[in-house]
């Protein structure tokens, strides 16, 4: 069916208008690139716009949390390819005479003192008491502090081991006058999770409960220029606390 005249040659673009419809596109597009997508997405600015329209900030993080997210996988992939080694047997053996030897029962290590309950200095530490737990799960509630120092530059993992929809009160805080970049996040059974992120944080507490079994817990980075002490005190029933970087 005829609906439309077909253009005459007069009317179609001459080589010399799509050559400079061409060229105005790629200079836009250069200059949005410029302009827009590095500082926003890899916090690269070197005309200045991005800092004016509050991009290149946006863009610091995304490279920040994309390399400590990166560190944080390569540290899962090396400790699951290096599993901890299995304990030494404890069965004694035969005698020489050919006579079995006596089963001597192994001698079990003293139980370690229970920990003293955090000292509640400030609202900081407060959390640590808030987690009720019923008198059946008394004997397994357990309270863990640690302290790291980070270098200019240098992150640090720790983890509580812990079950599905299993609840852990925690608080930490640098040394006065730092702040670090964190990730409070957990993996296992194949499974990953992000609970909270922040950038140039001093302190935070509450509570971190398990989406699912595996290893639940932080990962600091110290983007300053002075070494910084980190403090963590969590509180419950996990099986474990381990630093893993």
């Amino acid at each position: 069916m005829y609906n439309t005249d077909m253009p005459t040659r007069a009317e179609l673009p001459t080589t010399a208008k799509l050559l400079r419809s061409t060229g105005i596109a790629i200079v836009t597009a250069g200059a949005l690139l410029v302009a827009v997508v590095l500082p926003s997405e890899y916090g690269i600015d070197p005309t200045g716009i991005g800092s004016a329209l509050n991009l290149t900030e946006m863009g610091e993080i995304k490279t920040q949390l994309a390399e400590e997210a990166a560190a944080d996988a390569a540290m899962d992939a090396a400790a699951s390819a290096n599993p901890a080694a299995t304990s030494t047997s404890t069965t004694p053996a035969p005698a020489a005479s050919g006579t079995p030897a006596p089963m001597v029962a192994p001698v079990a290590p003293p139980a370690p003192p229970a920990p003293p309950a955090p000292e509640r200095q400030s609202s900081l530490w407060g959390t640590i008491g808030a987690l009720i737990i019923s008198p059946a799960a008394a004997q397994e509630q357990r309270q863990d502090e640690m302290t790291i120092t980070l270098a200019p530059g240098e992150g640090a993992e720790i983890k509580l081991t812990m079950v599905e929809g299993e609840i852990a009160a925690f608080a930490w805080a640098v040394s006065e006058g730092g702040a670090v970049n964190y990730d409070t996040h957990g993996d296992g059974g194949g499974q990953n999770i992000s609970y909270e992120k922040g950038r140039g944080v001093s302190s935070d507490e509450g509570q971190l409960e398990a989406a699912f079994a595996g290893r639940h817990g932080w990962f600091w980075r110290n983007r300053g220029d002075a070494p910084v002490s980190l403090t963590i005190r969590t509180s419950g029933t996990y099986t474990a606390i381990e630093r893993l970087v």
